[in-house]
This record gives structure tokens, C-alpha cells and sequence, in this order.
């Protein structure tokens, strides 16, 4: 694997922004209908620290539940969350590669939040996934569709220069990382699934002196910092003239940075 897909994580960073994190990952769970049993089986597939993967025993408190991951720093933050739950629920998680992940068992509910952007090749997985599914099932994920916005564009434009492009070729996520919603919906109703996409573009006021380059050091940075991670120096200069362009794409206001960022969902049920 790449280390475009297979970046050092930083959960402490990552966390930063937990509420801005999190918040999609609600709205997504608002769309999801009925599961089909009680109790239910759940599998979060990219589920991090554990944080937002709680939102899924709250939603459905009797569910079995098991968060994968493949970041050992990530899933050393999930202990805190393991285990039964109030209403006799569970909440495990396990250590699993999503670009060959394979249910091993039935479920009601599969879900990711933003994680698939990592894992080249996600739509072939998709068949094997909703035939995991119960009839009545769903299958629901957010992603981050913002590889053009100025976050990740300066970013690309930077490792390409003839300073970087030696060391950090092939480094980044693709552009073809998130497809458009219509590639979505058309490969999910062709699947026999009643399928809703739709995006949402947050407007996400960010706190705190260069507030956006914060942001991405919890995510889209990762794979840059890994690779020059053995490096400090090009590290650090790396990281400065990327924060000098986020300065002038992102200027910062009164009250705060604003980061517009634009978000991918699908609801996927699986018919009966």
C-alpha cells in the first residue's frame, strides 16, 4: 500500500476539530431508515479514534457494533469506548484494511465516515459489502469532496514543484479519490439498492492563528508528514511554505477562519 493511502495518524490532532468532524457523521445517521433486526449488527468501516462510532450505540443502543480501522495509533484511542453498552448493546473494534476488507458475517447497517477517500478502488468494493447486507439493510457513507478546493490544490501544486516532486511523487491521494455524486448513485441503484446522494458544503469557522493548515495537519497533510517524517527540516519547510499559501487562500477574520468544505453523502437501502 502507498503511503498516500497508509499515512501515520495522529489522533490528538485529528480530535482537534472533533466537532467539525463529527457533525456529518450525525447528519448522515439522521437519513439512515429502520434498521431491518433488534438487535442489530453494525459495522463502521475507517472508524478512528472510536469517537463517532458512540453515535452509533446511541442511535441504536441494543446494536452489536465493531469500529474497523487499519491505524494502530488510532484504534490505541478506541479502548475508552469498548464494551457493553447501558442497553445491552456492544462496542468492539478490530484492526481491518477497508482496500481488502470482506464482511465475514451478516449485517444490518455498514457505515463510513469519511474514510473512504483513502481506499483506492472503493466502488469495486461496494458488491461485497451490500451482499453482506440483511435484506432491508443500508449502507451509508460521508466522504470529503474538496480535492479541488485551495486546501488540497495548493497542496498538490506544491509537492509537484521541482523542489518536492522527487521526494513526495505519488505521495498525495489522487484527484479521482472521491467520485461525483452521480457516479454514486448510478453504481449503488444498479446494485439494487434505493439509493440518495446528495452534498452539503459547510462553512466551517475554524479558531486559532493559521487555522487551516491545524485542520489539515489531522488529515489531507498526513501522507506529506509521514514521508518526510524521517527528514525534519523538510518537513518543517514543507509544512511553512504550505502554511504561507493557506494564508493568503484563507485569510482569517475577526471571529475566526472560514474553510468551506464540501461534503459527499449516501444512503443506500437495500430492498427487501
Amino acid at each position: 500500500m502507498s503511503a498516500a493511502t497508509s499515512p501515520t495518524w495522529d489522533p490528538g490532532q485529528y480530535l482537534r476539530h472533533a466537532g467539525h468532524r463529527a457533525r456529518p457523521f450525525a447528519e448522515l445517521l439522521g437519513r439512515v431508515p429502520a434498521l431491518p433486526r433488534d438487535p442489530a449488527r453494525i459495522a463502521d468501516l475507517g472508524c478512528g479514534p472510536g469517537n463517532v462510532t458512540v453515535q452509533l450505540a446511541e442511535r441504536w443502543p441494543t446494536a452489536h457494533i465493531t469500529g474497523y480501522d487499519n491505524s494502530p495509533e488510532m484504534l490505541a484511542r478506541t479502548g475508552q469506548y469498548a464494551g457493553p453498552t447501558a442497553q445491552g448493546g456492544r462496542l468492539d473494534f478490530a484492526h481491518a484494511d477497508l482496500t481488502g476488507w470482506v464482511p465475514g458475517q451478516t449485517y444490518d447497517l455498514i457505515v463510513s465516515n469519511a474514510a473512504l477517500q483513502w481506499v483506492p478502488g472503493h466502488l469495486e468494493a461496494f458488491g461485497s459489502w451490500l451482499e453482506a447486507l440483511a435484506p432491508g439493510g443500508t449502507f451509508a457513507f460521508q466522504v470529503p469532496h474538496t480535492v479541488d478546493a485551495p486546501l488540497h490544490a495548493l497542496m498538490r501544486e506544491l509537492a509537484g514543484s521541482a523542489r518536492w516532486k522527487d521526494r513526495l511523487e505519488g505521495v498525495l491521494r489522487r484527484t479521482d479519490s472521491v467520485h461525483e455524486p452521480r457516479v454514486y448513485l448510478d453504481r449503488l441503484a444498479r446494485l439494487g439498492c434505493a439509493a440518495d446522494v446528495w452534498e452539503t458544503t459547510y462553512l466551517q469557522v475554524l479558531q486559532g492563528e493559521d487555522a487551516v493548515l491545524d485542520w489539515s495537519k489531522g488529515t489531507g497533510l498526513r501522507p506529506v508528514l509521514t514521508a518526510l517524517a524521517d527528514d525534519p527540516q523538510a518537513r518543517d519547510a514543507f509544512t511553512t511554505a504550505y502554511r504561507d499559501l493557506l494564508r493568503t487562500a484563507y485569510p482569517p477574520s475577526p471571529y475566526g477562519t472560514i474553510l468551506p468544505f464540501r461534503r459527499l453523502f449516501a444512503v443506500a437501502h437495500k430492498t427487501a
